[in-house]
């Protein structure tokens, strides 16, 4: 096949005992929804087609490349567990499927998960057959419907606007991993730079471990071991370290010097280990100090961040390989760009253990439903807690936007049930990670609970930045013909973020569909010349970041850095150049 997933899909929290399930599985499209009636579970149903996991099946990637639209497709495979794994439990695991998915393994009903973006697992142990030979069905029901949280696939069937064709069913990586009879099935870990310590909550899954160890390295060498009493189902846990110089924070997490903890979790049982899992963080804090400035390790930070959607030409959704990831996180850094808001999309692990790696500040976002309604409310927070329990535990992550635009909640502007609703993100958000910020409804009508106040503004130029921006006159500005605050709340001095601006296309690249939020340049001239004017106007306005729309081509959407298959479209020193220049 000629695009692969092998590695490892968890890299942040990771098992030694494994085994990869991607690859070709068998595949149908159940148009007529007689799947289940005609019990395609059981697994002895031969499925018609070929699909290549973890690409979904609109994309050349997959093998089938069929955009046109089948809310329910069915997949099938066989698989063998060694020998050498007998006596230890399994646990199945997916990193996203969108977006009701079933399983069955035997024929036997494993579990059931609601959410397209979110990872899921279940033990599935007691559904293996004891010869170790196996099989596994997965039905996906994927509607298109407005109400389900779906970031920029389109609900319509086909590309509009600035939303693209969907991702139905398995999208990231599936695989089985093993453990004795315990398991650490969720856990936090926060670190705090002003006790140098780190500390959170392991939970595990069946309570039946009694003793947690930790042990933590910094450049391969041991420097604490700590070995604690489980209580139960849910530990507490403290980590103090020493100071690794009392003159330098030589050991802190920055974007100029990622520097990395390295920890090994390990479950006991009546004295023998019965899970080891192996994670990192770096030592950093984000916060806004007592004059609203965000800070990075108690001093200042200025975001320089690019607007990234994380789509492929060949896979939609779907990241080709680490290694594109990773060249996408070197190229952003090489254009002078030290972070990246993903929107309207939680990325492959990888995106974000790299960035951890590589110093790239990230901003999560939660993909948006366009709906507003009980239902709405309902899927959305449930999927958000879900994800904010995985991106909590990357330190590249500084920033959650629970919305975006509006997007879902249109008339939050005077609706006092949807600006209630958006408040309630902010306090969800905080409850789950107190040590993030949070962006609540990022762009415009922004409520007056946030710790950031965000912009979006798509000026041609930046010749009214200089009169509009300025604090006095937040109140009543009016962004993109939006109201910057929603009515009933005011600028209470939160930090300013410039958080989407730019979308210059080239003139060359529009046309037949084909569009950028600004009108195209005639040629690279014209563009570092107005990249330049907006620059400019914006390093003159006390904004303490900016992100720029946008990392690649999408699609329809021809304003990207980078065109639709991560290739440079200008020169990558110039524009350094431009976007450093403050």
């Amino acid at each position: 096949m000629k695009f692969q997933r092998p590695e490892y899909p968890r890299p942040q929290f990771r098992r030694d005992e494994w085994l990869p399930l991607n690859g070709e599985w068998e595949f149908a499209f159940d148009d007529g929804n007689k799947g289940v009636k005609a019990r395609y579970y059981a697994g002895k149903t031969a499925f018609g087609k070929k699909i290549n996991v973890p690409f979904t099946y609109q994309y050349e990637a997959s093998g089938i490349n069929d955009k046109s639209s089948h809310p329910i497709v069915w997949y099938r495979r066989s698989f063998e567990v060694d020998k050498k794994y007998k006596g230890k439990r399994a646990l199945l695991c997916f990193n996203a499927s969108d977006y009701e998915t079933d399983v069955w393994v035997n024929g036997v009903h494993a579990v059931n998960h609601k959410g397209g973006f979110a990872p899921f697992s279940a033990d599935v142990t007691d559904c293996l057959s004891a010869s170790g030979k196996n099989v596994i069905v997965v039905r996906c029901y994927d509607p298109d419907e407005p109400t389900v949280p779906r970031g920029k696939q389109s609900w319509t069937g086909k590309p509009f606007g600035c939303w693209y064709w969907a991702n139905t069913g398995i999208w990231q990586s599936v695989w089985l991993e093993f453990f004795g009879k315990d398991a650490i099935s969720q856990y936090t870990l926060t670190p705090d730079i002003d006790t140098c310590s780190f500390g959170g909550e392991i939970t595990t899954l069946y309570a039946a471990a009694d003793e947690l160890s930790i042990t933590v390295k910094y450049k391969d060498e041991i420097i604490k071991t700590q070995r604690i009493s489980t209580d139960g189902k849910y530990t507490r846990y403290n980590v103090s370290l020493m100071e690794l110089d009392f003159v330098d924070e030589c050991h802190y997490w920055t974007p100029e010097k990622p520097n990395l903890f390295y920890v090994d979790f390990v479950l006991y049982s009546k004295g023998k280990p019965v899970d080891t899992a192996h994670t990192r963080f770096g030592m950093r804090k984000i916060s806004v100090d007592e004059f609203g400035n965000i800070c990075l390790n108690n001093r200042r930070l200025y975001q320089r961040l690019i607007l990234d959607q994380g789509y492929w030409q060949e896979s939609g959704l779907t990241p080709l390989s680490v290694d594109e990831i990773r060249k996408d996180i070197e190229l952003s850094k090489a254009m002078g760009f030290n972070g990246a808001r993903k929107h309207q999309k939680v990325e492959d692990p990888y995106f974000y253990y790299l960035a951890d790696e590589m110093g790239f500040l990230c901003w999560c976002e939660m993909p948006s439903a366009y709906n507003f309604n009980s239902d709405e409310i309902y899927m959305q927070s449930r999927e958000w807690q879900e994800l904010i329990a995985v991106a909590r535990n990357f330190t590249s992550v500084i920033c959650y936007v629970p919305l975006n635009e509006s997007w879902g909640v249109r008339k939050i502007l005077n609706d006092n049930s949807q600006q209630d609703y958006g408040r309630s993100l902010y306090y969800l958000t905080k409850a789950i990670d107190p040590s993030r910020l949070v962006s609540t409804n990022d762009g415009w009508e922004n409520l007056d609970v946030t710790d950031i106040l965000s912009i979006h503004d798509y000026a041609f130029d930046s010749s009214e930045f200089a009169e509009k921006y300025y604090a006095e006159n937040y109140n009543s500005l009016y962004p993109q013909g939006r109201k910057l605050m929603a009515e009933g709340c005011e600028y209470c001095g939160q930090p300013v973020i410039f958080s989407e601006f730019g979308g210059i296309a080239m003139h060359k690249d529009e046309g037949n569909g084909n569009w950028g939020y600004n009108s195209g340049a005639e040629n690279d001239e014209e563009f570092y010349a107005r990249l330049e004017n907006l620059l400019k106007g914006v390093y003159e306005r006390d904004f303490q970041g900016y992100c720029f729309t946008q990392l690649t081509d999408v699609q329809q959407e021809v304003n990207g850095l980078l065109d639709e298959y991560h290739k440079p479209k200008l020169d990558i020193k110039r524009l350094k150049a431009i976007f450093e220049n403050k």
